[in-house]
């Protein structure tokens, strides 16, 4: 907070006295991009882009419809399509000097000085936080971001009636709406307030209102409760981890390091891209490491799969990160494969880089824990990988906070991916995004009825009842704990949570192991889950997964001419049950096939299990979930313990029609004890045994432990032991 009344003082003591542009870029610094344009091929086919976009509208008439469509209708797109149309015709009058461009902006910016002041709540509109000219207010602050900048550009090109004609029309009837009407909305610490603030906080300073920019940086009441700096304060982690998740840290990353890089032309003495330890660059560093190898955010929480980091989010925050941060080879990967930067200087300077590469980089992946919370201390996620390039398995272990209002009801969660490959999936969110015939392209219902409840999630459900209810109030209150790990370049990484808290009467205990066998190029994941409770509980782990199944090791029924939900509510609505098989032995294996590798899912439990495979759709009359499968393993009980272990094994080749290995070298697991004080279990992997021995209470890593049962004996430190082929793996 001191930094915060330090920062107020030296903002409330200073006036604007600025040259425009100044919100994305300088004059020089875009003198000099145009000077770069030809001995700079990837600056010039980015500009190129731009020009070739912007073009064929310098002779049309522009349209600003009154508004009235949902997204992805007619008026949303073209309002969307305005803004961006301003903003690339504004950096090509600062780029060109032609004046064309600049004629193009503030004719369309005329038109909307006359819209705005008549706008009401648009009549889509269905949140707490209408929009004017779009559905919701977030649409209408990435409207505000990009036309603030395109203001900028053209600022000296406009008399001074136009400029207020503009700042009084276009802006102000927003920029009001957004810190009286939606004050509470502006206010918040979220991903849809960082837009807010970033778009009034740049057309402050593309207007000369410095009491914009001190509502966008401290919050209505300029008190610093809110604000930009208050959201870099309370949505990352001191990791650099953002609550909502990977896929919302990409939208965010936009307004984030637009607005920072406005702060940093107009005010450098802030030392914005320093604050709280480079959290911005903490904050595109762990998001770009939570991608897939084929560059997809990791989809938990409400996330939709086909964001890459090819994303503009992503262009514009790395060119912006390498001009603040400088050199980083793991942002040269990126933007080689983004091929495209803006117009500014990072963009310049990173295409020359690009140019000049003699060998072809390739991002480096790396295993890592982030926590969660303003202070670290609400839990957290660990990201657990081995192999290199295309052979790279990764497995996401979430035992993270809620998440605001993006969150899912999946506490001790476990996504695997192999080779680029998703195995075992987190459905994400139920929406096509800007598709107007998908209501409008907004979030469907069946997000809340399906993706955010537990049972889409491969973690246990209880009693058919989501962890904390579904309630969000609850949820957000409260998370799981790290009990202990290790990341590091061995072949083995471990990961392991605690939670008493998503059930009131049920605790929760899950641990990782990701291993690369010695001496094979085996990939194995062990997953001990264990729960404790007072009375008898039905517990439900489900596989979420991607593939074809192959066979199992019991026999099951297949419901051909009739199917049933597996639930009434809490997800298991949308469940038809397809196949079930009931009290099969606690020893039992799942192989299924994904994009030509076999995967085999071997489980242990106390007893006999139910189990189920299902396939989501049941009860989406719109058909708007996909129809993907899961494998669920049911028991009954007090206390429980599932010990799984998801084998990575062979490949099929269509075009030589052969299948290698494809049975699981896994034959057998026995328990040796499983009590208060150790979980240990015995792995048979063809001739090789696998022994791991796992601590259930006393978790520190000095505490010497012995364990023997006459034919396995080991004696370590620390909360585990794990032990291969009479190796101990470290």
């Amino acid at each position: 907070m001191k930094k915060i009344v330090t920062i107020l003082v030296f903002i409330s003591q200073t006036l604007f006295a600025q040259q425009h542009p100044i919100a994305f870029a300088t004059k020089p610094e875009l003198k000099a991009v145009f000077n770069d344009l030809h001995s700079n091929s990837l600056l010039n086919v980015s500009f190129k882009r731009i020009k070739d976009e912007v073009d064929p509208f310098l002779s049309k008439n522009i349209d600003v419809p009154f508004p009235k469509d949902a997204a992805g209708g007619y008026t949303h797109d073209q309002h969307k399509s305005n803004y961006l149309l301003m903003y690339n015709a504004g950096l090509l009058y600062q780029i060109t000097s032609e004046k064309k461009y600049a004629d193009l902006v503030k004719s369309i910016f005329l038109k909307y000085a006359a819209l705005n002041p008549t706008l009401k709540n648009h009549p889509q509109a269905t949140s707490s936080s209408p929009g004017r000219l779009f559905w919701q207010a977030l649409n209408d602050a990435n409207w505000l971001v990009y036309a603030g900048m395109a203001f900028d550009c053209i600022h000296d090109y406009l008399s001074v009636s136009e400029r207020k004609q503009i700042a009084d029309g276009a802006f102000k009837p927003l920029v009001e709406y957004f810190t009286k009407d939606q004050k509470n909305w502006f206010n918040l610490i979220h991903n849809h307030a960082v837009w807010a603030c970033a778009g009034v906080g740049i057309v402050g300073i593309a207007t000369d209102n410095e009491d914009y920019l001190k509502m966008a940086l401290y919050g209505t009441e300029k008190n610093g409760k809110a604000g930009f700096i208050a959201q870099l304060n309370g949505l990352f982690s001191p990791d650099g981890f953002y609550h909502e998740g990977p896929y919302y840290t990409r939208y965010a990353l936009l307004p984030f390091y637009l607005f920072a890089n406005a702060i940093q032309q107009v005010k450098p003495s802030l030392g914005i891209f320093q604050y709280r330890d480079k959290i911005l660059k903490k904050a595109l560093d762990v998001a770009l490491n939570q991608t897939n190898l084929t560059g997809e955010f990791y989809s938990y929480n409400d996330a939709l799969k086909d964001k890459t980091y090819i994303s503009n989010e992503v262009v514009v925050a790395i060119d912006i990160a390498w001009q603040a941060y400088g050199f980083d080879s793991s942002y040269l990967a990126i933007a080689k494969a983004q091929n495209r930067v803006i117009l500014n200087k990072g963009g310049a300077d990173i295409s020359k880089k690009i140019i000049a590469l003699k060998n072809v980089l390739t991002y480096q992946y790396h295993s890592a824990e982030y926590t969660d919370g303003e202070k670290g201390d609400f839990g957290g996620v660990s990201v657990l990988r081995n192999g290199k390039y295309n052979e790279l398995a990764s497995l996401i272990f979430k035992y993270t906070s809620h998440g605001l209002s993006h969150g899912h009801y999946d506490k001790l969660n476990i996504q695997f991916y192999d080779k680029g490959n998703e195995i075992l999936q987190d459905y994400g969110a139920v929406r096509y995004i800007n598709i107007e015939h998908k209501w409008g392209g907004r979030y469907l219902p069946e997000t809340n009825s399906y993706a955010q409840q537990t049972i889409a999630h491969n973690t246990i459900t209880v009693d058919e009842t989501s962890h904390y209810n579904g309630k969000e109030n609850i949820a957000e209150l409260n998370h799981p704990n790290k009990l202990f790990g290790h990341i590091g370049n061995g072949s083995l990484q471990v990961a392991s949570a605690f939670d008493d808290k998503a059930y009131s009467n049920v605790k929760l205990f899950r641990t990782e192991y990701l291993m690369k066998l010695p001496g094979t190029d085996k990939t194995l994941l062990v997953d001990i889950f264990k729960t404790y409770a007072d009375s008898i509980h039905q517990y439900d782990l489900p596989f979420n997964y991607l593939g074809t199944l192959m066979k199992t090791n019991f026999k099951y029924t297949s419901c051909n001419t009739s199917l049933t939900t597996l639930g009434a509510k809490n997800g298991y609505q949308h469940l038809w049950k397809e196949a079930f098989a009931n009290h099969v032995d606690p020893f039992t294996q799942f192989t299924f096939l994904n994009n030509k590798t076999f995967y085999t899912i071997s489980s242990l439990t106390d007893d006999a299990v139910d189990v189920f495979f299902t396939r989501i759709g049941a009860n989406d009359p719109n058909f708007n979930l996909r129809r993907d499968p899961s494998y669920i393993l049911r028991s009954f009980g007090k206390n429980k313990t599932f010990i799984n272990a998801i084998e990575v094994h062979g490949n099929f080749s269509p075009v030589t029609e052969i299948a290698n290995n494809s049975v699981a070298s896994l034959m057998s697991m026995v328990k040796l004890q499983d009590d208060e004080d150790y979980t240990a279990v015995e792995i048979n992997l063809d001739d090789k045994k696998l022994y791991i021995i796992q601590c259930n209470k006393n978790f520190d890593s000095s505490t010497m432990h012995e364990f023997s049962n006459g034919q396995f004996h080991a004696k370590w430190n620390g909360p585990y032991y794990v032990e291969y082929n009479q190796q101990q793996l470290k």
